[in-house]
């Protein structure tokens, strides 16, 4: 009996290896870029085929060799649309196509979003933010608040691997924060709140869960089932970035999957669960077992993400050894090794590394995420010695 996973999130594959055990199933990850699971890989015993996952046809060939195939996960923004085809093919469990390829379409889903009067209409008005329609990862994302840095944007975006359509929405005023829920024929729970700090458009740290007075939380409970509903959400969990304006909760957009970086391992450790078991459940089509139980019982949990300061060949990444001397037990979950090359630095691909630190509170968690990281100095070098 297996479960096939269509790629994953860089971080998280131990829990939902042994929650797949736990439900009787085995676990084969079908992945392209196996370096990328490097941290995850190296403590696990899990089958691994290399195929070219872009390649629709090719992963199909696979799945039709495994006779006990029983789901498929596809927990990414990339590959959930032919995620979403090859379920539809086998016959699994699983969010229909058209739903698929409308929740990948950024600009469709803030349309329908304004239909039904919850998020202002897409626009050219300033501030405004820029972004690829089906965008991922930060990526092709630009703030333009003047006529000048929107003319720079564009002359960027033409240059640039845009995967859908560059389109403008408002740029809104007010702290980041995501809203982590699940949902299950039409019912919504929201599991918590993340904050999130931010350097542009770049991810620097987050915490959960936000420790909103009772009358906001109930706020943001009632508006995220109404955007969920808006753009019929099917099931699954869903990572929904908002700010949170003097108007209320304003829109920044929907990833259909469970938040990335280390928020699966921030649900799993304040839940006191293992929520990857719903995913399991979902592959399988059964209905999540986070829907009734997930109360955060646990610690809060922060995470700070780690960035050289040049672009360039990674050649070292001091005071790991220092970590244990801050409180909140930090961790390290590594993203890129020694080699490797740096070429982004404005979104999480310069990402080196994550310090993950627990605590009484979001905020202390927060605080001692963001101190253990500062002890953190990874250095890159230029190829080029006259660069």
């Amino acid at each position: 009996m297996t479960i096939v996973a269509l790629e994953a999130l860089m971080f998280g594959l131990g829990h939902m290896v042994r929650a797949a055990e736990k439900a009787g199933e085995r676990l084969c990850l079908l992945t392209g870029v196996r370096e990328i699971y490097r941290h995850e890989l190296s403590r696990l015993s899990l089958e691994v085929v290399d195929v070219d996952t872009t390649d629709i046809a090719a992963c199909a060939e696979i799945l039709k060799e495994i006779p006990d195939l029983h789901g498929l996960i596809n927990s990414t923004d990339t590959w959930f649309v032919p995620g979403a085809k090859l379920t539809a093919q086998f016959g699994l469990p699983g969010r229909s196509v058209a739903s698929a390829q409308f929740l990948r379409d950024k600009l469709k889903v803030r349309q329908r979003l304004h239909e039904h009067g919850l998020s202002p209409a897409p626009g050219d008005t300033l501030p405004a933010v820029l972004k690829d329609s089906a965008g991922t990862s930060s990526r092709n994302v630009w703030l333009v608040r003047t006529p000048e840095e929107l003319d720079a944007a564009l002359a960027e975006a033409a240059q640039g691997d845009l995967k859908g359509e560059l389109f403008a929405e408002p740029l809104f005023a007010g702290p980041v924060y995501s809203a982590e829920t699940i949902t299950w024929e039409g019912q919504t729970r929201l599991l918590g709140v993340l904050s999130r700090q931010v350097t542009g458009v770049r991810e620097d740290a987050a915490a959960f869960p936000v420790a909103f007075p009772a009358d906001e939380k109930a706020e943001l409970a009632s508006w995220v089932s109404k955007v969920l509903t808006a753009v019929d959400y099917e099931q699954g969990f869903a990572h929904i970035e908002f700010v949170f304006t003097v108007d209320g909760p304003q829109l920044v957009e929907i990833n259909p999957r469970i938040g990335g970086a280390l928020v699966g391992e921030a649900l799993c450790r304040t839940l006191r669960a293992n929520v990857y078991d719903s995913m399991i459940d979902m592959a399988l089509g059964k209905a999540p077992v986070l829907l009734e139980h997930a109360e955060a019982t646990g610690p809060a949990v922060a995470f700070a993400l780690v960035y050289p300061k040049q672009q360039g060949v990674l050649t070292a990444i001091d005071g790991l050894d220092k970590l244990a001397a801050y409180p909140g037990k930090p961790e390290w979950y590594p993203t890129k090794a020694v080699g490797d090359r740096i070429d982004h630095l404005t979104d999480q691909r310069g990402c080196v590394g994550i310090v993950l630190t627990e605590g009484p509170t979001a905020e202390l968690a927060m605080h001692r995420a963001l101190a253990a990281a500062a002890a953190v100095s990874p250095s890159a070098e230029s190829a080029d010695p006259g660069a």
